[in-house]
């Protein structure tokens, strides 16, 4: 087991010529291959610069890059225009749809008293490892994990294997893997690297994948001082080592605990990245142990147009609402429908304050009368656009013209805040 590249520090600034020349050094202590399988995230995590790394995996390897698979999880497929936004220069024919319905196999089943253990009894099935197809059975000799570590509200932190297992993984295994988060609870986790669930998909790795020539490519972004995005680190390996090493500075980077917590906290959603609220309550689940008891979330959401990413998520989520965890469970004891999908239960439970804080939304294509009807608050865009602009407002404290004091976040997907008070320190 090896780690072939680790670099990174808070104040790092990797340039594109740094990624580069890291990626050649690695695939030269790596071998010739002939048949390379990359497999990036979707375009709803195009800051993690995975987008121009499968574009230097192709001009390394160029037709022994042979299939491209988005780990798109259960998200919608990219369309054309995304796939050439995020990968300017690779042919689109290599580009593969994965099916999470479908287009799986299950490769083999952690253990119930495993997966009890881990769960300290909240899950006491055995959890089934899934792997597309292609994944699990195209005959490749290289396979290539690339993607951002992040606080993650299933997992503690996003990537490494959940990139597989969740990303390429199938129906019952994602709706188990959400709902085992949702249930061990979101702030128990977030931030950590060793959580019940990423000891679930640790077991699946060793037991079920090891003959897999999977080598990871892991990425920490954190934003410069005029709020673009740098590359604070690199990390490349086939073990555990080179997650670990980018989870810990991820926590430096991307983890922001405030003093103070706020009354008024006012998140950006951005057209282009957030269409529903699915991918969109991450200005919820990423802010909720920040916010004061009693304040006020308001999210900006022009490009918001519906609530799940497929038509049955959308049509539990529009039946049951964001109604906290007591009510979601029962739902999920006393219905017939939604222990079917457990991926929106634990969605809907993500998206929840619990009754802590309101939240407003304000969404671009959902009416008031639709976004009321799931549990939020809403409010017009453009009059709450006219009062925040976000524009003008910066990242972090504000204090407006009327002296109104609001904490404004421009991309939630890239940390996790919270109040000292809330973390017990």
């Amino acid at each position: 087991m090896t780690t072939y590249f680790a670099e990174g520090s808070p104040a790092r600034d990797l340039s594109t010529d740094d990624l580069r020349a890291a990626l050649d050094h690695c695939f030269a202590r790596i071998g010739p291959r002939e048949k390379v399988l990359a497999i990036p995230p979707d375009f709803t995590r195009a800051n993690s610069m995975a987008g121009p790394l499968v574009c230097m995996v192709y001009d390394h390897f160029g037709p022994r890059l042979a299939d491209v698979m988005p780990a798109l999880g259960t998200h919608k497929p990219m369309s054309r225009e995304q796939l050439r936004h995020m990968f300017p220069t690779l042919p689109i024919e290599l580009v593969r749809e994965h099916d999470w319905r479908r287009d799986v196999v299950t490769i083999g089943e952690v253990p119930a008293d495993f997966v009890a253990q881990a769960t300290e009894s909240i899950w006491t099935r055995p959890w089934p490892a899934q792997l597309n197809r292609l994944v699990w059975q195209g005959g490749h000799d290289l396979i290539l994990s690339i993607g951002q570590v992040v606080p993650h509200e299933v997992i503690g932190m996003a990537n490494y294997n959940k990139n597989l297992f969740v990303g390429t993984g199938g129906a019952a295994g994602i709706n188990e893997s959400h709902f085992i988060g949702a249930a061990y609870g979101m702030e128990r986790m977030m931030g950590r690297a060793d959580t019940p669930l990423r000891r679930i998909l640790n077991y699946a790795q060793d037991h079920f994948c090891k003959h897999l020539p999977v080598v990871f490519i892991l990425t920490v972004i954190g934003p410069r001082e005029d709020g673009t995005l740098a590359v604070r680190g690199l990390f490349v390996g086939d073990d555990a080592d080179c997650f670990q090493r980018a989870a810990a500075l991820s926590v430096e980077v991307n983890f922001t605990v405030l003093d103070e917590p706020p009354r008024t906290m006012v998140v950006y959603l951005d057209p282009e990245e957030f269409q529903s609220t699915w991918l969109g309550n991450k200005a919820i689940y990423r802010t909720r142990m920040a916010i004061g008891d009693g304040g006020e979330l308001i999210v900006l959401a022009p490009g918001v147009e519906t609530f799940g990413e497929d038509p049955e998520i959308d049509r539990l989520i529009r039946k049951y609402g964001y109604r906290g965890t007591p009510e979601t469970m029962r739902a999920v004891r006393e219905t017939d429908d939604l222990p079917k999908n457990l991926s929106a239960a634990a969605h809907l439970i993500h998206g929840s304050s619990e009754g802590r804080f309101s939240i407003t939304y304000c969404p671009g294509r959902l009416s008031r009368e639709e976004i009321e009807s799931v549990g939020y608050r809403w409010a017009d865009l453009a009059e709450m656009t006219r009062r925040y602009p976000p524009d003008r407002l910066r990242d972090g404290w504000n204090t407006l013209p009327d002296g109104q004091r609001v904490f404004f976040i421009r991309n939630p997907a890239l940390g996790l805040w919270a109040s000292r008070a809330r973390l017990g320190g």
